[in-house]
């Protein structure tokens, strides 16, 4: 009976823990637009390589993108997924190159690389 009370307590627990997410302050952020802008498109990608000087916005992006590679952005909500599913497939469409070198810097080993590709798709 005690075993069977503490394991109620503790699936309450984490079911009531608050989920972390991350910040909802750019989910109106125009993906389009920056993915439809070559020229700002590269400029957040040196931002991201730290190739560049970076936007406000571009500074926050870069502090999540090693979270987000390595858990599949699972601390995004779903705008926020729709949001870098759009930047991550026009920076591949676009500039290859960077797209890359990012890939190398966020992800050396390519140990997240299958989970985070399939992310990408929406699988």
């Amino acid at each position: 009976m005690k075993t069977v009370l503490v394991f109620c307590v503790i699936v309450g627990a984490a079911l009531c823990a608050p989920q972390e997410h991350y910040s909802t302050q750019y989910d109106n952020f125009d993906a389009q637009e920056l993915a439809q802008n070559p020229r700002l498109l590269k400029n957040y990608a040196k931002c991201f390589l730290s190739q560049g000087p970076c936007t406000s916005e571009g500074t926050d992006f870069k502090k999540v993108i090693p979270d987000a590679v390595k858990t599949k952005c699972e601390k995004c909500s779903d705008k926020q997924k729709e949001l870098i599913r759009i930047v991550v497939k026009a920076m591949q469409e676009k500039l290859p190159e960077l797209w890359q070198e990012l890939v190398k810097k966020e992800d050396p080993n390519g140990q997240y690389k299958g989970a985070f590709e399939a992310f990408i798709k929406g699988n």
